[in-house]
């Protein structure tokens, strides 16, 4: 097991390296279509495929600048664009390719349609592709190895944890037992708070300590982020996060807050589910 856990949290390690990387390139794409063709990533808002591909950039590898749109006929583009997502296997809208067509005519590009502004483009395009699917390909690894790990179905039932977040918070925070109460795993992700008082000041909202793994933290930050869109009611974590922000409290602390909270509960599921396994063993034994 502990083999196990290394590799996933090495994998964990250039997931987040690789992902930094994507959204740099998803960045400079946008950046470069707002110049040859402004605004054409916002019309579509399907997730990443399992492969990496993502329609707005398919799109653009198709469409690189408004010209390639409005130098066709209405009906020839939607003909055209039909093909496309035909051979992408992607749903066809014809209301929302006669919306883009329409709008193409009042855009301004400041790029020109020529061969460098179409290398820049197809470059871009590439890039992103091929460091998306490797994104993909580290997730699935991940999600796979975590899957041999005992308290994998536990943490997978946790409000706000996928098959992305999970493995990434089994990665970081490895065999729970290794810590010895609840405090100790709070403390290893930097989510504790700062002791109130230094002399003769007292604090009324203390900063975390941000010890530990900034991999976990931002983990944990984005299940919180999680909690706080869903808003499910019966969540213990989201009621205190929601507690915590109804008292008025700034965004970092009530986040900080809810990673403590989220920390706590995972680390009492979990354990309880070793002991179980332990006293299940011990049964057997007997």
């Amino acid at each position: 097991m502990d083999k196990l856990r290394e590799q996933l949290k090495i994998l964990n390690r250039q997931y987040s390296l690789y992902g930094k990387n994507k959204t740099a390139f998803k960045n400079n794409l946008i950046a470069l279509l707002d110049q040859s063709f402004p605004g054409a990533n916002a019309y579509f808002g399907s997730p990443v495929r399992e492969d990496g591909s993502q329609k707005w950039v398919d799109f653009a590898a198709s469409f690189w600048h408004v010209d390639c749109v409005r130098g066709l006929s209405r009906n020839a583009f939607i003909e055209r664009y039909r093909k496309c997502c035909k051979r992408h296997s992607y749903n066809f809208s014809a209301a929302m390719v006669a919306e883009i067509y329409d709008d193409a005519k009042e855009l301004v590009p400041t790029l020109p349609k020529n061969e460098s502004t179409k290398v820049l483009l197809s470059e871009a395009v590439s890039q992103l592709n091929a460091i998306s699917r490797t994104t993909e390909v580290l997730r699935y690894e991940m999600n796979r190895i975590a899957k041999e790990l005992p308290e994998y179905e536990v943490v997978m039932s946790m409000y706000g944890v996928g098959v992305s977040l999970g493995p990434q918070l089994m990665a970081e925070i490895g065999d729970v037992r290794r810590f010895a109460h609840r405090g100790s795993l709070t403390a290893f992700a930097g989510v504790d708070p700062m002791p109130n008082q230094s002399g003769k000041s007292e604090r009324q909202s203390n900063p975390s300590s941000k010890r530990g793994s900034p991999y976990l933290r931002k983990s944990l930050f984005l299940v919180i982020s999680c909690l706080l869109q869903k808003s499910p009611p019966d969540d213990a974590v989201y009621r205190f996060l929601d507690k915590k922000r109804s008292e008025g409290k700034p965004y970092y602390v009530y986040m900080t807050a809810g990673a403590n909270k989220f920390l706590r509960v995972y680390y009492g599921k979990v354990n309880e589910y070793f002991r179980s396994l332990d006293s299940e063993a011990e049964a057997l034994l007997n």
